[in-house]
């Protein structure tokens, strides 16, 4: 039997030929990233190779280091393996990562997402013999609205509590979700805060020239009546800490695709509660994998039990593969503690 282009070991994916890891969860020498959230991409590696729009926000995550960046479609060659990044719609710069070695090609999608979000990049099927995928929402409960639609009930809500002197305070991942609020919050016309963990991704991304919406930072010494209405963004991490009490008046929402289950909001304990997620919906997943055209696909991180068994029923060969990814939720709120601080 040949070695696998891809073995999933202690440390990660590692691709032998290659002599590199994928999104490692332990230290390497040479560490491939799909994206920047922090269940994927983890400090100490010798050096990172990723999208060119991921770079600024490993160095604001991980730190000084040796950074290799690359753009979409753009091959390059390590020990004779062919690795390209194609669009994964998930974050900015999220990618996945197309190896190809002696004629076989392999596909790591990283986290991703199917519909265009206008910032993340149009995700990009890419045809392969072996496809890894991620199961965050695989089961048929999970069917996302369209962007538009929820973004038109965010905006109702928000001139709703607008009208009753409320603050809007949207719970969103700091990378990701609420960059992609950005411009639904603005055209409200009505003024955006940042919580500091949001503030240091946004000005990374800026400063990246990146165009983004005009916001404020949220700072101690800023008036009650300033927030009065308005917006805030903010990490789940500072739900339910003093640091909230400056805006009450307030409404809570939170965006996540959770929400799609009623009873996860009554749980946070918020008022309202907007499916809106980063990862691709069932549907999404279903449709990825059979325009790639893999003959074997291995299921990571989600509802890897449930959805690989579905894929075989249908005809699809499949396996679950047991990852250290998935502990977005976990992973961003120690970032976000940290970026604040």
């Amino acid at each position: 039997m040949p070695t696998p282009l891809i073995q999933f070991t202690d440390r990660g994916l590692y691709c032998p030929p290659g002599k590199f890891h994928i999104d490692p969860w332990k230290p390497v020498d040479k560490a491939v990233i799909t994206h920047a959230h922090s269940d994927h991409a983890r400090p100490g590696s010798n050096s990172y190779l990723s999208h060119t729009y991921s770079k600024p926000l490993l160095e604001l995550r991980l730190g000084p280091g040796i950074y290799e960046t690359i753009g979409w479609n753009e091959p390059v060659w390590i020990n004779g393996v062919k690795l390209s990044l194609h669009p994964a719609g998930h974050v900015i710069g999220s990618s996945q990562v197309r190896l190809e070695y002696e004629g076989e090609v392999w596909v790591f999608s990283g986290d991703y997402k199917t519909e265009n979000d206008g910032i993340s990049g149009a995700f990009e099927p890419v045809k392969c013999d072996v496809f890894i995928t991620e199961s965050t929402f695989g089961l048929p409960i999970y069917n996302w609205k369209p962007q538009e639609e929820i973004f038109r009930n965010i905006q109702d809500w928000i001139m709703q509590n607008h009208s009753q002197g409320k603050t809007s305070v949207l719970m969103a991942y700091s990378l990701g979700k609420a960059q992609r609020l950005l411009p639904c919050v603005e055209a409200t016309g009505l003024p955006i805060f940042l919580h500091g963990a949001v503030y240091n991704v946004h000005q990374a991304l800026v400063a990246a020239g990146h165009k983004l919406p005009a916001i404020q930072r949220v700072q101690q010494d800023m008036p009650k009546d300033i927030f009065k209405g308005n917006v805030v963004i903010a990490p789940g991490s500072a739900d339910g800490t003093p640091w909230m009490k400056r805006f009450s008046p307030y409404s809570v929402g939170v965006c996540s695709g959770w929400m799609q289950v009623r009873g996860n909001l009554r749980r946070r304990n918020a008022d309202a509660g907007f499916a809106l997620s980063d990862h691709a919906d069932w549907n999404g997943l279903l449709h990825t994998i059979k325009a790639t055209e893999a003959k074997k696909v291995f299921v990571t991180h989600g509802f890897q039990s449930a959805f690989s068994r579905y894929l075989n029923e249908i005809g699809i060969e499949a396996a679950e593969v047991k990852t250290e990814y998935g502990q977005e939720e976990t992973a961003e709120e120690v970032e976000e503690k940290r970026e604040e601080g």
